[in-house]
């Protein structure tokens, strides 16, 4: 098989496939890699996960409503403040002390 690889891989890219025999029984198969599954459009992969009971859809669509982060709920200048107290326990140059 060594010697004639090529000639076999080029059989095996025509579509043929090759069988791999060690004394009379065949231990491998040289064939075309399978095409992949085409990828499923989001929908049906939603619609599938529901009908398997994986997930729940929504009643209602979404429409125009659009997701609005309100933050931590923390009072305005909180963060800012924590920021410089936690800046001002360093050295800005850097330096360990």
């Amino acid at each position: 098989m060594k010697a004639r690889l090529s000639e076999y891989l080029r059989a095996v890219k025509a579509g043929e496939i090759v069988l791999v025999t060690d004394r009379g029984e065949v231990v491998a198969e040289l064939r075309p890699p399978r095409e992949p599954p085409p990828i499923p459009e989001s929908e049906d992969t939603l619609q599938a996960l529901a009908d398997a009971g994986e997930v729940t859809r929504a009643d209602l669509t979404k429409g125009r409503w659009r997701w609005k982060a309100r933050g931590l709920g923390l009072e305005e200048g909180t963060v800012e403040a924590l920021l410089d107290e936690l800046r001002g326990d360093r050295d800005p140059e850097g330096d360990a002390d």
